[in-house]
């Protein structure tokens, strides 16, 4: 297999498998802006969540007392 093949792969994947969602909307006419933007929306809602989920890790991370380090601080 050359690099070539490789890149040629990944492509095939992506246009004939990864986007059939995105080519069966382009085909439907819709009057919505927001129905035409769904995948968008989606992906946006998906990401707040998982950074509100982040946020709320870091915070009870930085607020825990327990020591993360690996060696005995008081030898």
């Amino acid at each position: 297999m050359t690099w070539k093949g490789f890149w040629e792969g990944i492509a095939s994947l992506f246009e004939n498998v990864l986007f059939i969602p995105y080519n069966a909307l382009a085909k439907v006419e819709l009057d919505s802006w927001w129905l035409a933007n769904i995948v968008s929306w989606t992906l946006l809602l998906t990401g707040a969540i998982a950074f509100t989920y982040w946020m709320i890790k870091l915070k009870s991370f930085n607020e825990s007392t327990e020591s993360t380090y690996t060696y005995n601080e008081n030898p």
